[in-house]
């Protein structure tokens, strides 16, 4: 069954042409992943969790950098 969902998510995955912004993805799922294995043996979930959060700070840093004027 697991070998089922993972040929079904593969499929999906290559037939869905997205382009791909990772800027923060990786350092965060990087990170992530290596806590989550280590903590508490999640290492997929915690390179998901870090992937989302290093998008998030890439994003946030892009944004300080486009308007410097409305700093919080």
């Amino acid at each position: 069954m697991k070998h089922v969902a993972m040929g079904t998510a593969l499929a999906l995955i290559l037939l869905i042409p997205v382009a791909a912004d990772a800027k923060g993805c990786i350092k965060g799922a990087i990170v992530g992943g290596a806590v989550g294995h280590y903590a508490a043996h999640h290492g997929v979930i915690g390179a998901a969790a870090g992937c989302v959060i290093g998008r998030h700070e890439a994003n946030k840093h892009a944004r300080e950098a486009r308007h410097p004027d409305q700093m919080r």
